[in-house]
């Protein structure tokens, strides 16, 4: 089969690469009484899968996102994660299509599988962990439920979990989208380093406020008229008009078909068109790379994303990764020293110990900024508690409680489901929601801003 000219946008676009990624033990429940691998319940199982540059379709049940190229960081492919046509008991299939060149090198292929891995938490040490709480828990093991969604990085968990704090469910939604959003800017300039020069060098971070402010409207006046006026005036802007935007720069993949093995398919702009597959440009950018926040100003941050303060704790973030100062790939090994199982508490609490005062160093990583993050690498015995948590209790349990009082009450409910009290918590929580706005997975991404609290305090519970 003929490959497309190097160097040619429209060519390659035309490829598609489908990828095989088996499932652990052929899909088979790898501990006695739980469920196998439901791919549906392991995407739609946490708000994260809600925010860009994720997007669940519902129609053809598979997810869609950008994923970065181990050959270059800076670029980005569309993946779409769906059941495998021939095995959708053992297999998912990942289908890339926007790669550079004739394909995807062996690398890129490998680190796109790893990135999915990650995101569904496929590994042996998590599948036995969801296994061994839906042996305790019969609800989670009926629902499959047990994988909790994450970010395919660690860095992107963990700037999500800032965007999680002190704040509307919808501005959370925008902040992501925005994020998005600024690094298709920064991907669509006529190169990355271009855009950046023009933000000031992390060492002029402290000029005076004179200078910082032309190099702002310098950046500023690389956006249309239109989003200057949202950047001058943020209340002009709802956070629903944000999430139309984002929603609208989707064309959604169908169904997947195929023979199921590693291949290259060339495809012309008709039947590009008819299987409606996404590219790159659909995907309305992907989530920033440290390298591309680093320099970034954060004012101009901040006015951009309408991060307000989480601007500069990002910034921050950032500029310690690329540093040096932060070492992601070091936390990631402190983890996998110890994940919290039912075989093997006794290690846990140092290991978890440890990493929580690793990440009580970074600046504006409170407990509950720290619990989510630490949530997502694998522990599940600490619940992160905020006003949602009160009120859950309150609401289906008929316990008052505070801030100061909340996790002696979490304790109590859900102690005996040690060391996975978090997934019992969260279980019950998201079977709440399901009740309450409908099967979540079948919702549409502009239908997820109804998650509110105001809507969630009228709920009644059966």
């Amino acid at each position: 089969m003929p490959s497309p000219e190097r160097g040619d946008p429209a060519a390659a676009r035309r490829v598609a690469v489908e990828l095989e990624l088996e499932l652990p033990l052929g899909g088979a429940p790898p501990y006695p009484g739980a469920a196998p691998f439901d791919l549906e319940a392991a995407v739609c199982s946490h708000g994260l899968f809600m925010m860009a540059p994720n997007r669940w379709d519902p129609a053809s049940r598979a997810l869609v996102r950008p994923l970065r190229l181990a050959s270059d960081r800076a670029a980005s492919v569309a993946v779409r994660v769906s059941r495998h046509p021939a095995r959708p008991s053992d297999a998912l299939l990942v289908s890339v299509l926007g790669a550079p060149g004739d394909a995807l090198s062996p690398p890129d292929q490998t680190s796109i599988l790893e990135q999915v891995r990650r995101m569904l938490r496929l590994d042996e040490e998590d599948g036995r962990a969801a296994a061994e709480f839906q042996a305790m828990h019969a609800v989670a093991r009926e629902a499959g439920f047990g994988r909790i969604f994450r970010s395919p990085t660690l860095f992107e968990d963990m700037v999500k979990c800032i965007l999680l704090c002190n704040c509307q469910w919808t501005r959370t939604l925008s902040m992501s989208t925005a994020l998005c959003e600024l690094q298709l800017e920064l991907r669509s300039s006529s190169s990355t380093e271009n855009f950046q020069s023009r933000t000031p060098p992390i060492r002029e971070c402290k000029r005076k406020r004179s200078n910082k402010q032309n190099v702002r409207v310098k950046l500023e006046t690389k956006f249309n008229e239109d989003k200057l006026v949202y950047l001058e005036d943020p209340n002009l802007a709802t956070d629903t008009a944000n999430l139309q935007t984002y929603e609208n720069s989707f064309n959604l993949p169908s169904a997947a078909s195929g023979t199921g093995n590693t291949s290259e398919v060339s495809l012309d702009h008709s039947e590009l068109k008819l299987r409606n597959e996404p590219c790159l440009e659909d995907c309305g950018g992907d989530f920033p790379t440290p390298e591309e926040l680093a320099n970034l100003d954060e004012d101009f941050l901040a006015k951009r994303c309408n991060l307000g303060y989480r601007a500069r704790r990002i910034v921050m973030l950032a500029r310690s990764i690329v540093e040096g100062k932060i070492c992601l790939q070091k936390l990631e090994e402190i983890r996998k020293m110890s994940v919290p199982t039912v075989e093997g508490l006794s290690t846990t609490p140092s290991t978890y110990d440890r990493l929580n005062e690793e990440l009580s160093t970074i600046s504006g990583f409170g407990p509950f900024t720290r619990a989510n993050v630490l949530m997502c690498m694998g522990f599940f015995h600490m619940i992160p508690a905020d006003t949602e948590t009160i009120r859950h209790l309150k609401q289906f349990h008929k316990r008052a409680s505070t801030i100061s009082s909340v996790q002696k009450e979490l304790d109590n409910i859900y102690g005996k489901y040690a060391p996975f009290q978090f997934l019992a918590y969260w279980c019950e929580l998201w079977g709440f929601y399901n009740k309450q706005f409908g099967k979540i997975s079948d919702m549409e991404p502009i239908n997820y801003r109804l998650f509110t609290a105001s809507k969630l305090k009228k709920a009644t519970v059966n």
